[in-house]
């Protein structure tokens, strides 16, 4: 876990968390749990996906679906066609976000922590790379009164590691960049967080955040 800032002196004002490894469990945990349940082997599966991928410009397997450029519906389809076309694997996948959720578990000692940063007073708000079918099943995990405001990519046309992301989530905190803190999974999100002005915490273990998190508001 690491901590990185473009400033110092500057206290952290607002804390804006992640959702996806973050709030939840691993995406490498939840990408096991979608396989063990359509029954298809993680090497065809993860083949299939990037490719689909590929066709949007990209090697960020959630761009598509998260900016978005298709619907999650056309997106399994052109995964399915992928897995039987190439692979010989004949499968029905009706709805990756009801695979992706359902037995998640809320990651309750982060959850924890930042209602611990609302008692002292910060700004507290997600900011994710979310598709609009994951909307809904987000929301049962950490209803959306929590947070002081959400953004969320595919409402906002803009998509973290991108600048303007950080500058949107700053404004709508009303404090400076380098009041604002990201805790994030990806490194690379955390890297873009900084190149704003922002401080970041890379998330990689939920004791050593809440530590580092209440280092950092003290």
């Amino acid at each position: 876990m690491t901590t990185s800032s473009t400033t110092t002196g500057t206290g952290v004002r607002a804390v804006w968390t992640d959702f996806g490894g973050v709030l939840t469990p691993p995406p490498a945990q939840t990408f096991t749990a979608l396989c063990e349940r359509t029954g298809v082997d993680p090497e065809p599966l993860l083949h299939a996906v990037l490719e689909v991928t590929a066709r949007y410009g990209t090697d960020d397997m959630m761009l598509p679906l998260d900016t978005p450029l298709v619907t999650e519906d056309e997106w399994l389809r052109q995964v399915v066609e992928v897995l039987e076309r190439e692979h010989g694997v004949r499968v029905r996948i009706t709805s990756l976000a009801d695979t992706w959720f359902d037995d998640r578990e809320t990651n309750k000692p982060w959850v924890d922590s930042l209602e611990d940063a609302r008692r002292r007073d910060r700004f507290v708000g997600m900011l994710s790379n979310m598709p609009p079918a994951w909307d809904e099943h987000w929301r049962r995990m950490v209803p959306h009164a929590f947070f002081d405001d959400v953004v969320m990519s595919f409402e906002v046309g803009l998509r973290k590691p991108g600048r303007e992301i950080f500058d949107l989530a700053a404004e709508r905190a009303g404090v400076l960049p380098q009041e604002c803190l990201l805790v994030d999974d990806l490194v690379a999100n955390c890297e873009g967080a900084v190149a704003a002005g922002w401080r970041a915490l890379h998330f990689t273990d939920t004791a050593l955040a809440v530590t580092e998190l209440e280092r950092l508001l003290d």
